[in-house]
């Protein structure tokens, strides 16, 4: 059994090393430990990497992150919500969303035209900047044809952008599918609806990329989840796993807590319960905010694997 070790400081310290100590520093430092070696297995074992995570971690600085990992090899399949992808259009179109604060007035946010996500303001002209931009990558879309899978046309989206720390662009370079399958659950799918009314024949088939989602993996295939945050993105994933065999590796990370019985708070354990994570799988759950133990967490793997030469090489820049 392993002995708690005082954590100390040292100089020119590494993220590799610093969360290395954590496996003995106590609580959540140790679960968060496991993450990156569950994360680095998943890697050396070339298991099949599904990574999700909610809307409101591409409103934050984590969108460039995650765009970043696909560039690196590090995730095969990216679930997501509707909201993330928007707001990656927005920021790789030119929009800049504001620092601000929790307790904020909302009702004087609101009266100026500014939506609050917790400290990060989106302003009203940021959703309007895109509605041209929307229109006429739906009119693309239409012309070429008549019938498409939410995946198949996030990458087309992607095709069309410009700005190497989106993730739309980086999954469409990478080849890399994104499936959204609450597509209509904002903005976007009120262009959609708005399009359709003119364009009767114009069909995005969801059912179809629940298919798509399903047969993107194997029983044979080796498979690992990174799931941050919990809401249908994260379900799909491991409903996705649970129907070809389960997950060899899971990675949880949430603030929400398993007592809720939620989506969100279910923890890699409870999954078993359910065939979604194996028996015998590696798993971590991290309680804690997404945009400081996920850095802290693949930055190590990171290191480790880039030391280990398993790092997908970068090219230079476009």
């Amino acid at each position: 059994m392993e002995k708690v070790k005082d954590f100390q400081w040292k100089k020119g310290m590494t993220v590799k090393e610093m969360v290395s100590d954590f496996q003995q520093l106590g609580f959540q430092s140790i679960e968060l430990a496991r993450a990156s070696e569950a994360i680095v297995k998943m890697k050396k074992n070339n298991a099949k990497i599904f990574l999700t995570f909610t809307s409101n971690m591409v409103t934050s600085g984590l969108r460039g992150f995650f765009a970043q990992i696909i560039k690196l090899g590090m995730a095969d399949v990216i679930v997501t919500t509707v909201g993330g992808l928007e707001e990656d259009i927005m920021k790789a179109t030119g929009e800049k969303f504001e620092i601000g604060r929790f307790e904020a007035d909302d009702v004087e946010l609101h009266e100026q035209g500014v939506n609050r996500v917790g400290n990060l303001f989106i302003k009203n002209e940021s959703y309007m900047a895109i509605e041209n931009w929307t229109a006429q990558q739906l009119s693309k879309l239409y012309r070429k044809k008549k019938r498409w899978a939410v995946s198949e046309i996030l990458r087309e989206i992607g095709l069309g952008l410009d700005d190497r720390n989106s993730i739309l662009f980086q999954a469409a370079k990478n080849n890399v599918p994104i499936f959204c399958p609450a597509i209509t659950d904002g903005a976007f799918g009120f262009h959609l609806h708005m399009f359709q009314q003119d364009h009767q024949d114009f069909v995005v088939d969801v059912v179809k990329d629940f298919g798509n989602i399903l047969f993107v993996t194997s029983r044979d295939e080796k498979k690992g989840v990174i799931a941050l945050g919990g809401s249908i993105s994260k379900h799909h994933a491991i409903l996705c796993t649970l129907l070809n065999g389960g997950a060899d590796y899971a990675v949880y990370m949430t603030t929400a807590h398993k007592t809720s019985g939620s989506m969100s708070g279910a923890t890699t354990s409870e999954a078993k319960s359910w065939g979604k994570v194996k028996d015998e799988s590696d798993i971590a759950t991290v309680i804690g905010d997404v945009t400081i133990i996920f850095p802290l967490v693949m930055v190590k793997a990171f290191e480790q694997l880039e030391e280990e030469g398993l790092l997908k090489k970068q090219g230079p820049e476009k």
